[in-house]
C-alpha cells in the first residue's frame, strides 16, 4: 500500500464549532430507547423510567494518556471510550449513552477528527450506547478528550466497592499486564524510530500486548455472565490503576484485609515471555502496570461452585478482616504487604 504524501487537510477554522459538531455526529444513530434526544438542542434527554442511572466520567490528555506518536487516532476514540464503559460495567450496570467532548490544536485538520470519531463511532455500535452530546473546543496544548459514559441498572443490581466480607473470594477476568507490556514494546519502538526513521518496527511477535494497549476492550459480557451464573458480586471495581492498586481500593472501602495470591494471577503467555525479554517481573508488572480494564471483583464462597471452572474468571485469593491487612502471598508462600504502585495521575516528575 503507498502512502499519500499530501493528504487531504481541512482546517477546522472553515467549519467552526457548529459546523464541525454537525459533521462529526451527523452519522451517529440512536438505538436506546432511554435516548429521547440525542445530538442537536441545549442538552440530551433520557428517560429511566424505574431504572438507577450510573454516570462516570474519563479525561485523556495528549502527552500524558496517550501519545500519537504510535496512538492512532481511530484507535484512541475507540479506547476513550472503553475507558468510561468499563466504569460502568464495574457497577453491574448496562452503558447506554455517552457524550464526548474534545479540545483540539490546530495542527489537527479536520480528517484527523473524523478519524478520532470513526473510532468512537465504532465503539458506540459495538457496545450499543448512544453518542447524545458533547462539547469542542481549541487547545494550546494538543488534544483532549473527556468522554461521560452514562448506563442503568435496577437497584438490586447494583455493586458497589464497599460490599466484601471476610471469607469472601477475590476474584479477576481476563487476564492482567498485557496492556502494560504491550507500552513497554511501543516506546521501545519508538525510541529505536527516533535515531533511525526508515527502520519500520516489527510488532508480529507481539500482537497481544499492543492490542491491549492500543485497542482495549471493556467487559461488557461480565456483568450478564454474572447474571446467567446466578452470581451477584459483594464488590467490584475496575482495573485500570494495576491490579494492586483496585484491590486496596475494595479492602479499604469494604474495611477488610485481603490475602492475594502470586500463583492464582492470570497471565497471557506473550506478557511472561515479554517480561522476560524486558527483564522485569511479571507479577510486578500485573500488580502495578494497569490499563487492562478487566473487572476485580469479590463474590460469596457460596458462589465458588458456579464460578470455579469459568475461563472468564479467575480466583486469585479472599478476603480477610481488617486487622489481618492486605498482603501478596508468595510463590514461596512468603507474606508481603499489598502496595498502591500503580498509576498516580498527579505524581510530580522527579
Amino acid at each position: 500500500m503507498i502512502e499519500d504524501k499530501n493528504p487531504q487537510r481541512t482546517s477546522l477554522s472553515e467549519l467552526g464549532e457548529f459546523g464541525l459538531i454537525e459533521h462529526l455526529t451527523k452519522d451517529f444513530r440512536i438505538t436506546q430507547k432511554s435516548t429521547v434526544k440525542g445530538v442537536g438542542d441545549d442538552a440530551a434527554v433520557l428517560d429511566f423510567k424505574n431504572k438507577k442511572v450510573v454516570v462516570s466520567n474519563d479525561l485523556l490528555v495528549e502527552g500524558v494518556h496517550f501519545d500519537l506518536a504510535y496512538m492512532p487516532l481511530k484507535h484512541l476514540g475507540y479506547k476513550a471510550v472503553m475507558v468510561n464503559l468499563s466504569d460502568i460495567y464495574a457497577m453491574n450496570a448496562t452503558a447506554t449513552q455517552i457524550t464526548v467532548s474534545i479540545a483540539v490544536s490546530n495542527r489537527f485538520p479536520l480528517e484527523a477528527m473524523e478519524e478520532l470519531y470513526a473510532g468512537i463511532a465504532l465503539a458506540c455500535k459495538l457496545y450499543n450506547v448512544d453518542m447524545v452530546g458533547g462539547d469542542t473546543t481549541s487547545s494550546n496544548k494538543g488534544l483532549l478528550i473527556s468522554v461521560t459514559a452514562i448506563g442503568e441498572a435496577k437497584e438490586e443490581d447494583l455493586v458497589y466497592r464497599n460490599g466484601a466480607q471476610p471469607n469472601d473470594l477475590l476474584v479477576v477476568t481476563g487476564d492482567i499486564g498485557g496492556a502494560y507490556m504491550g507500552l513497554q514494546v511501543l516506546e521501545r519502538e519508538k525510541e529505536v524510530f527516533k535515531v533511525n526513521p526508515n527502520n519500520q518496527p516489527d510488532l508480529s511477535m507481539y500482537t497481544y500486548i499492543v492490542e491491549r494497549q492500543l485497542k482495549p476492550e471493556a467487559r461488557k459480557d461480565i456483568p450478564e455472565l454474572l447474571r446467567e451464573l446466578g452470581v451477584k458480586p459483594t464488590s467490584m471495581i475496575d482495573i485500570s490503576d494495576g491490579l494492586s492498586s483496585e484491590a486496596i481500593h475494595l479492602c479499604k472501602e469494604s474495611g477488610v484485609g485481603c490475602n492475594l495470591y502470586e500463583d492464582k494471577i492470570p497471565l497471557d503467555p506473550q506478557v511472561i515471555s515479554t517480561c522476560e525479554e524486558f527483564e522485569l517481573n511479571s507479577t510486578m508488572v500485573a500488580l502495578s502496570g494497569g490499563e487492562d480494564y478487566e473487572l476485580l471483583l469479590t463474590i460469596s464462597q457460596d458462589d465458588y461452585p458456579k464460578v470455579k471452572a469459568n475461563p472468564h474468571l479467575s480466583i486469585i485469593g479472599h478476603i480477610t478482616p481488617e486487622s489481618e491487612g492486605m498482603h501478596l502471598i508468595t510463590r514461596a508462600n512468603t507474606k508481603i504487604p499489598l502496595k498502591a504502585r500503580g498509576w498516580n495521575a498527579l505524581k510530580e516528575e522527579e
